[in-house]
């Protein structure tokens, strides 16, 4: 008979099972994006999900502690080689030594992604994204036209909680 006494309970909630949700911006934020960010964070890990970023600082570090003070679970998918580069409330590290062609394995290991302001490199990952047939939420971020007109793939939120909410959402309506 085999030894089930260290299995997980049934209606337990294995994080591969759960829905991630990557949250990406400026390392370099402003303080209010930097709130928003925690916000969101905190949000993600409010609705059972898992935080998937970059890793690093400003908002990626900002929704890592929103998700921490939650009780929830985050992953930081790091442009170099040293896990110790990972901002301090990353849960699981992973180096990869691509630079910012790291953004691809941060789209690609989301269910959703909000956007919270950025920079060019945010942009790519919203790109990304949205190729990728990923949904995408914007908070105070990028504005996407195509020849003048405005593009509707990404999404509009107008609060963290909005955002969250909305990407989620779409998370889980694809993986119906």
């Amino acid at each position: 008979m085999p030894d089930h006494s260290s299995s997980p309970p049934a209606s337990a909630s294995r994080p591969a099972e759960r829905v991630h949700v990557a949250v990406v911006g400026s390392g370099d934020a402003t303080a209010s994006q930097r709130r928003q960010a925690e916000q969101v964070g905190k949000a993600v890990a409010e609705a059972g999900a898992v935080l998937v970023c970059g890793g690093l600082d400003g908002v990626m570090e900002a929704a890592c502690k929103g998700a921490k003070a939650a009780g929830g679970l985050t992953v930081g998918i790091l442009p170099g080689t040293d896990r110790r580069a990972a901002n301090p409330y990353v849960d699981v590290a992973v180096p990869t030594g691509l630079g910012e062609a790291r953004n691809v394995l941060v789209v690609r290991a989301a269910d959703a992604l909000v956007a919270v302001g950025g920079e060019y490199g945010t942009l790519s990952e919203i790109a990304l994204a949205l190729q990728a047939g990923t949904p995408v939420v914007g908070l105070d971020s990028w504005d996407l036209a195509r020849q003048g007109h405005p593009d509707g793939g990404l999404r509009r939120a107008d609060t963290p909680a909005e955002a969250v909410a909305t990407a989620v959402g779409l998370a889980r309506a694809r993986q119906a």
